[in-house]
């Protein structure tokens, strides 16, 4: 047997203990602590650290200030970020700002202005044509001597959190002034209370926490990942203001409340950058159309009983006929009554006002329109709890480096009855040309204050320009007032703009004014306006958005060739820019120069992969040169990017057509035309490709859609006249051929078909 192990047998003396065994681990309650600190804090932190790292080195993410750093030359230049707003925004509703670049250190002989807000700032509908446009020109005109950098940082449908962080990157881009026009978009923008771009009215510590982590690409990663789980297809496509009209808010709701904090507390903290930069502060209320512009929507308050709720509704409906009927007096004494039901139907208050209005109460009058506006359901105007927050802060921040104007107040003065309308807007919050030039010069006023002495002493003169001259240095032309036009004539179509009580009256206003513009664009105010442009370049040569008036000027009046030159000048000047790249690329296409257009296009998509108009562009290129299957793969793209859009389905037929895939091109073209019917060019290219499957009936029926929509459209009778025919219908075929040849008298193709059918119809020889 192997031997047993034994242990050694080991005696103690009398007295004396065994020392116990020590343990391997001695674990105090204090050690505990720092191990599970490390555990549940440190170690996530360096995962997450390391994860930071992993995504950065790959690529993944984007940049989130606002400005980005370019060096031309030998001169480095702060351009727009064309990432910054993804923190704020899904990818398929991304706004952008207008093109910016300026030196990164400011010149010495340089006057430095921001201008920070959300579209009206901006100068929707035209920005080329904004109040700050105005300003510059007005206050260069005024100091030739000083160089003025009037830089507009407004972007479309933003808010003031958005504003917050554009403000905190311009507090280090050296600022001698910051003009803040905002508020519009408080209850619609990102994080309001009727917002579509995703949680509706946080509070402003979650939304500092988003858009905080949204600056890590760990951030970023979780917030596509929690986008794309989500599915997030409410809005497939930006869709202008209609896609609000789901997200009405009562007067009483609670979430109100909410945004008016937020707006208050980001108002503080803009105000309170640009102090800190050094920069002096032009801080202005809002002003809005109020007398022609009626609530977008009106809802009655959810807390009247059913019998309230349905008196209020008798009252207000017998009102209404009378008001239309002119007897004034008889409906505002039925909308009185009506009111103390409920004093918050935003639509009884517009109603009301009118009635004050027509009877002399202006001082009412005022009052009631800006109830209307407070209570609208559909909130896109700064309401008076908004201008009271901003006129708040100017007290709170008064003294030397912030002055505070009342804008709504100054432009209201400068009406007849002393209530902003259509004599300074367009709709409800974007100004007409009129309005935008009153808004630059009241802004040019209240900047004299503020100049350094030494700029103020080089004053050639102590009035302003005049409002020509300003239209002449900003190369604005009938041409530029009817694009303008016909795009707001384009937008009133639209709801809810649609829907407003007066949409009528405001379209045949604007269509009068279309006719009288194109009246005067003859052949000698042609070469008028091309002697502005001429000259408004020779002044200001590097003004890349004289060159882009120029260029659009040019296409409009058919000279693509000198319109592409324009494109490519900006192209030089902005060549951080996508829109020229793709202005350029585009005109390229136009004139069959393929490869040059392809790779301007290209280069757009480079630096704004979202730009869906390029991928289409660029698809319509390729299809130029026999690229069919490149061009299957773009408009494939640009229908991802923008589903909604029923040509870019179209165009997918179009290029799987030019693939000999008819029966497929069949299903594509079909698919469009229920997205959208009044595609009548996708119906004409429908019938051609049923016609080439020699499914006559069909394309028959396709083409007859198309003299629906154009019963004048020669060739689409020549083609039914022949589908008529090889389904022997020659009665129907002769009237075809016969309406062509009423239409194109001169047509031989269709003499030649009618000749033939009447040959083929019975009883003939």
């Amino acid at each position: 047997m192997p031997a047993t192990l034994k242990p050694r047998n080991v005696k103690s003396k009398p007295g004396r203990k065994v020392p116990a065994a020590k343990p391997a681990h001695i674990s105090s309650p204090q050690r505990k602590r720092w191990f599970r600190f490390f555990a549940l804090a440190v170690v996530p932190l360096l995962v997450l650290g390391a994860l930071e790292i992993v995504l950065r080195i790959a690529g993944y993410g984007h940049p989130t200030g606002f400005f980005e750093k370019i060096r031309l030359g030998d001169k480095d230049f702060l351009v727009s970020n064309e990432h910054f707003s993804q923190r704020f925004f899904p990818p398929q509703l991304m706004r952008w700002p207008g093109p910016v670049m300026f030196p990164a250190r400011k010149p010495a002989d340089t006057f430095r202005i921001f201008i920070l807000g959300e579209s009206a700032a901006r100068g929707e509908p035209e920005p080329n044509y904004a109040a700050s446009r105005y300003l510059h020109v007005l206050l260069s005109e005024k100091f030739p001597a000083t160089k003025f950098e009037v830089i507009n940082l407004g972007i479309t449908a933003i808010n003031s959190h958005v504003i917050l962080p554009i403000a905190r990157d311009a507090a280090r881009a050296e600022g001698d002034l910051w003009i803040i026009y905002m508020g519009n978009n408080e209850m619609v923008g990102p994080f309001g209370a009727a917002t579509v771009f995703g949680a509706k009215a946080p509070p402003a510590s979650l939304v500092r926490l988003n858009l905080a982590l949204q600056q890590l690409r760990v951030g970023q990663l979780l917030v596509n990942l929690s986008r794309h789980l989500h599915g997030n297809q409410a809005n497939a496509a930006w869709g202008g203001m209609k896609m609000f009209l789901g997200n009405q808010l009562r007067a009483e709701d609670p979430r109100r409340e909410t945004v008016y904090r937020n707006f208050a507390r980001n108002l503080d903290d803009i105000v309170q950058a640009g102090l800190g930069s050094g920069a002096k502060i032009l801080l202005n209320t809002v002003a809005v159309n109020l007398k022609d512009c009626p609530p977008f929507a009106s809802l009655t308050n959810a807390n009247l009983s059913a019998t309230d709720m349905a008196e209020f509704g008798k009252l207000f409906s017998a009102g209404v006929p009378l008001q239309t009927q002119g007897d004034v007096a008889g409906a505002e004494k039925l909308f009185l009554a009506a009111e103390k039901l409920d004093a918050n139907h935003p639509e009884l208050q517009f109603r009301r006002a009118q009635c004050l209005a027509q009877t002399g109460g202006a001082a009412a009058a005022r009052e009631h329109f800006q109830k209307a506006c407070d209570v609208d359901a559909l909130p896109f105007r700064a309401d008076s709890r908004i201008n009271g927050a901003i006129a708040a802060a100017g007290q709170k921040f008064a003294g030397g480096r912030l002055v505070f104007f009342d804008a709504a107040a100054a432009l209201a003065a400068r009406t007849a009855d002393g209530v902003c309308g259509q004599d300074f807007f367009y709709e409800h919050v974007h100004f007409n040309f009129d309005g935008e030039f009153e808004l630059g010069r009241a802004w040019a006023a209240e900047v004299d204050k503020l100049l350094p002495p030494e700029i103020v002493r080089g004053a050639v003169t102590n009035g302003w320009a005049s409002s020509a001259a300003c239209a002449a240095r900003l190369g604005l032309t009938d041409w530029n007032r009817c694009a303008v036009t016909e795009m707001v004539i384009d937008r009133l179509h639209r709801p809810p703009l649609s829907s407003q009580l007066n949409n009528g009256e405001r379209m045949q206003a604007l269509r009068d004014e279309e006719k009288n513009l194109r009246r005067q664009m003859d052949t000698n105010a042609l070469a008028a306006a091309a002697r502005i442009y001429f000259e408004a370049i020779r002044r200001s040569p590097a003004d890349w958005l004289l060159h882009e008036n120029f260029a659009e000027f040019l296409e409009t009046t058919g000279d693509s060739k000198q319109a592409l030159a324009e494109w490519q000048r900006f192209r030089e000047l902005l060549p951080h820019a996508s829109e020229g790249h793709y202005q350029a690329g585009r005109l390229l296409g136009a004139l069959n120069q393929w490869n040059d257009s392809e790779a301007a296009l290209l280069q757009a998509l480079t630096l704004r992969p979202q730009l869906v108009e390029a991928r289409y562009e660029l698809g319509n290129t390729h299809l130029g040169a026999e690229k069919f299957t490149a061009a299957l793969a773009d408009f494939q793209a640009a229908a991802k990017l923008n589903p909604a859009d029923a040509m870019y389905v179209a165009m997918q037929g179009k290029a799987v057509a030019k693939l000999n895939l008819h029966a497929e091109a069949t299903v594509l073209y079909q698919r469009a035309l229920q997205m959208d019917a009044g595609l009548w060019e996708v119906a004409f290219a429908l019938g051609d490709e049923l016609a080439a499957l020699n499914q006559f009936a069909e394309a028959a029926q396709a083409y007859a859609e198309v003299l629906r929509a154009r019963p004048d459209n020669a060739l689409a009778h020549l083609d039914l006249g022949v589908m008529q025919a090889r389904l022997s219908r020659m009665d129907e075929a002769v009237k075809e051929f016969e309406a062509v040849l009423k239409l194109e008298p001169g047509n031989q193709q269709a003499a030649d078909y009618l000749q033939r059918v009447q040959r083929w119809k019975p009883g003939q020889k």
